[in-house]
């Protein structure tokens, strides 16, 4: 019989590699795996439904789910994950000296469903008590002018977002004071060893990204894995085999890391950093899985409703291929 050709496209991530490079296969299937830079991915699959396999932004995914948007459904494997307290920067000379008073300001963000800002908003909200209709949000390209979302959000009244115009760019208008705050996955060009006036809000963001996790146990969720729908209901086995074959894929990027008689990444002290984190995070530092990222899923359907993202608060089994929400025990 022959085997089901599928295109799987995601970022270059050493988690996936051993799929990628062909080491391991997903079953039943021939695999043609492509990597790329992750907005192609998503641009390509949002616009063109050119995978059968494919990243996602997660916030994107949960807002155009619920819209009744069904080409894709995700499986509980999480391709980018991130802390993201990183990812605020600030004027140096605006007077921002701690997250509350980013309140009444002018903020930008690329998209505002942007997976890093749901997540940076998020804790701005439950840390800090800064809500989402706290700030003026400013949308548009960081870099390049005309970014525009795939998927409205669906604010309420209260929560103030505007775009800026094609011509401008938010890292330009960081730079010269149009706004005084941007939230950005990127670090912006106008930060940088050259430029004082341009810094974090939070410096050690390593230490407040460690509190955060063992207080909440909460390891952000950037990015899922779905399948064409299409394809998923007319071979009901595949889901459960993508799963599969991208747990393997981890699990030896873990075992490499761990092995020390050479190294497989270029960090000297890999070693002892692996076991500091599992030390905070146990040993599985990327678990994929629905019952093992719940808490996580539960928060970004929390979170995408009460920030204006989803028309409704989604139920997490809503958003998973229904094979994908347990798995065989032995």
């Amino acid at each position: 019989m022959a085997k089901l050709p599928l295109t799987v496209c995601t970022g270059d991530y050493d988690r996936i590699r051993a799929l990628a490079d062909g080491r391991i296969g997903i079953e039943g299937c021939e695999v043609n795996y492509l990597t790329m830079n992750p907005e192609q991915v998503f641009y390509r699959a949002w616009n063109n439904l050119e995978f059968d396999v494919t990243e996602l932004s997660g916030s994107s995914y949960i807002l155009a789910r619920s819209t009744d948007w069904d080409e894709y459904i995700a499986v509980p494997v999480f391709p980018s994950r991130m802390f993201r307290h990183s990812g605020i920067y600030i004027r140096a000379d605006a007077g921002i000296e701690k997250p509350e008073d980013l309140k009444g300001r002018e903020v930008g963000v690329p998209v505002y469903a942007m997976t890093a800002s749901l997540w940076l908003r998020g804790m701005l909200q439950d840390d800090f008590g800064v809500a989402p209709a706290d700030i003026h949000w400013r949308t548009g390209g960081l870099e390049e002018g005309g970014r525009k979302p795939k998927f409205p959000p669906n604010l309420p009244p209260e929560i103030k977002v505007t775009p800026i115009s094609d011509e401008q760019t938010l890292s330009a208008m960081l730079e010269d004071r149009e706004i005084t705050a941007l939230l950005s996955a990127r670090e912006p060009s106008c930060f940088g060893p050259d430029n004082s006036d341009i810094v974090r809000l939070f410096p050690d963001f390593r230490a407040a990204e460690k509190d955060w996790y063992a207080r909440t146990g909460l390891f952000p969720i950037m990015h899922v894995l779905a399948i064409r729908k299409s394809l998923a209901e007319r071979e009901p086995w595949l889901a459960t085999s993508v799963v599969k074959g991208f747990t393997e894929a981890k699990d030896i990027c873990l075992n490499e890391m761990s092995d020390v008689t050479a190294l497989a990444v270029s960090m000297p002290w890999i070693a002892a950093e692996l076991s500091e984190t599992r030390a905070l995070m146990g040993h599985d530092i990327w678990p994929y899985g629905f019952q093992e990222n719940l808490n996580e899923i539960e928060t970004m359907c929390r979170w995408s409703k009460a920030q204006g993202l989803a028309a409704r608060e989604m139920k997490p089994e809503e958003l998973f291929h229904p094979a994908t929400l347990d798995h065989a025990r032995i």
